[in-house]
This record gives structure tokens, sequence and C-alpha cells, in this order.
């Protein structure tokens, strides 16, 4: 396993992945090429909800991320008693 995977918790990694997925398919509806997928996605206001939903995902995946690094930092070498 790569160090970065090894630091990068599960719960960040799907909605980041989401997040990705997301992304690309608001490019997709805002190129217009959504309506090849279906037609409700023809509409530019679709493309703004994927924008949305992408960003609120990668903030959710945010979080795991952050407590990792919090975990990782307390877990570490500890001062002596009294210092």
């Amino acid at each position: 396993m790569s160090p970065v995977a090894a630091r990068l918790p599960l719960a960040a990694l799907v909605p980041f992945v989401l997040a990705a997925l997301a992304f690309l398919a608001a490019l997709l509806c805002f190129v217009g090429a959504g309506a090849l997928l279906h037609p409700a996605l023809s509409d530019p206001m679709a493309g703004l909800a994927f924008l949305v939903s992408a960003i609120a995902l990668a903030g959710t995946g945010a979080f795991p991320l952050v407590f990792a690094r919090l975990a990782r930092r307390d877990a570490g070498p500890q001062p002596p008693p009294g210092a």
C-alpha cells in the first residue's frame, strides 16, 4: 500500500471519488452533452445541481481526513510529564 493511501481513510476516499464523478457530470451538463445521457440533463440547472453536489461531497470527505490527521498528531510522541 502506498504511503498516501495509508494516510487517506476510506471514509474520505469514497466521498472524494463521488465528488469527482459529480464534477464530471456537471461539466458534461454545462457543455451540453448531458442530453445524450438523459433529456432531463439538457437543462443547465442540472449542471449546477451536480456542481453543488460535488462541492458538498468534497466537504463531506474532508471531515474524516481532518479527523485522521488530528488522530495521527495526537498519537505522535508525547512530551514528558511536567514539561
